[in-house]
């Protein structure tokens, strides 16, 4: 069996853990921080500065993954190239880790590169170069570290007061040591979609049904599949998710944004690995999960094809303060209600907003999306978190 070393161990990492320890995998879970989620289900752990690429040489030297995984951005993620010099298998590859955890790289390779349609953009590097960026854009537009993830340090900025308060967010929002934003034209979309994209060793690429999700503060605060689209912008998506993570090389799922606005599909984002709104696949809405996807992308397991058992929604449960040991209040009443489940996460610490856990709600593939997602948000602020 192969032992596996998980960069990042938050809540999607505890989902691929589970996923792997179920078909007898190794797993050793990397974080910043002690009892991390996927921590409490791994094998082994390690706790380390991952930005710090002495540090990540040494556990791979003593740990001799037969894959790497990451599953976050603050990662010293040039020292993977050196890895596959050296025979290791990073997941999906080193150059798809290394674009994807900075928004710049991405961006460019999407939009110059391989000439797939964005929103407008430029990059800044300080209170004054973002000035110059919003009068070159326009207002409104939405600024976002080049790291950072779960909507942290992102806001839309619509008046002039707006610039200093979103540069000095951005940086307080900001995964590793990048100092620099990029900022967008605002797209004025009809909906957004997540679509799940696998790669495969030596098979062809496939898409789960697509995922819409509604956000607050740049997170997503339920999801749900299928998300309704026109076949002739589910195909254009799909065309952009397929270009792009060719040209990324490796196997493994990625999570691919789009906006959908009257003038068609803009590409948006790019996650090389499970994606926070395909929790919702945690209802068994697929025949495979994306955690159980990944997996199998990673082991070289043929994936013959994605097929949609249910209509399904998830939502999440946020901690409204600070707290060294949070309880939960409510769970009795999802557990009471029928065709629904949640999952807590595990994070012995809360702060605002922070995500500690999901509810998932399904029904058959006749029933309504929207009464399904209804009912999961529902069911979700019956939770409470006690600080």
């Amino acid at each position: 069996m192969a032992t596996i070393l998980l960069l990042g161990s938050g809540e999607l990492g505890k989902e691929f853990t589970i996923a792997a320890q179920r078909i007898g995998q190794t797993i050793v879970a990397v974080d910043s921080y002690e009892n991390a989620p996927a921590m409490q289900v791994a094998d082994t752990f390690e706790v380390i500065n991952m930005l710090d690429g002495d540090a990540l040489d040494t556990i791979v030297e003593k740990h001799n993954p037969d894959y790497i995984v990451p599953e976050i951005e603050a990662i010293r993620t040039e020292r993977f190239y050196e890895y596959e010099k050296q025979g290791y298998t990073v997941v999906p590859s080193a150059k798809a880790a290394n674009y994807t955890m900075n928004r710049k790289a991405i961006r460019d390779l999407a939009s110059k590169e391989l000439g797939i349609k964005t929103a407008e953009y430029r990059y800044a590097t300080s209170a004054e170069s973002l000035q110059k960026a919003v009068s070159e854009i326009g207002m409104p537009c939405v600024v976002k570290p080049l790291m950072s993830s779960s909507g942290k340090g992102q806001s839309t900025i619509k008046t002039e007061a707006d610039i200093k308060k979103a540069w000095q967010y951005s940086q307080e929002g900001s995964r590793g040591d990048v100092a620099e934003v990029i900022v967008e034209a605002f797209v004025t979309f009809i909906y957004e979609i997540t679509l799940l994209t696998v790669t495969q060793k030596n098979g062809e690429t496939l898409f789960c049904p697509p995922i819409g999700h509604r956000q607050e503060r740049g997170d997503y605060m339920e999801s749900w599949q299928p998300a309704a689209m026109d076949d002739i912008h589910l195909k254009t998506a799909q065309d952009m998710a397929a270009k792009v993570t060719k040209e990324l090389t490796g196997s493994g799922i990625w999570g691919v944004e789009f906006f959908v606005a009257d003038d068609g599909v803009y590409f948006s984002e790019l996650s090389p690995r499970p994606h926070d709104t395909g929790m919702v696949t945690l209802a068994n809405t697929q025949n495979f999960n994306e955690f159980e996807l990944h997996l199998r992308a990673v082991l070289g397991l043929p994936i013959p094809e994605i097929t949609q058992e249910k209509i399904g929604a998830s939502a999440v449960i946020l901690a409204p303060g600070n707290s060294k040991n949070p309880t939960f209040e409510g769970l009795e009443i999802v557990s009471a209600a029928s065709k629904c489940d949640f999952r807590l996460f595990g994070k012995h610490t809360s702060r605002p907003y922070r995500r500690m856990g999901v509810v998932v709600a399904y029904d058959s593939l006749d029933s309504s999306v929207s009464e399904v997602t209804k009912k999961a948000r529902k069911l979700a602020d019956e939770i409470t978190v006690k600080l």
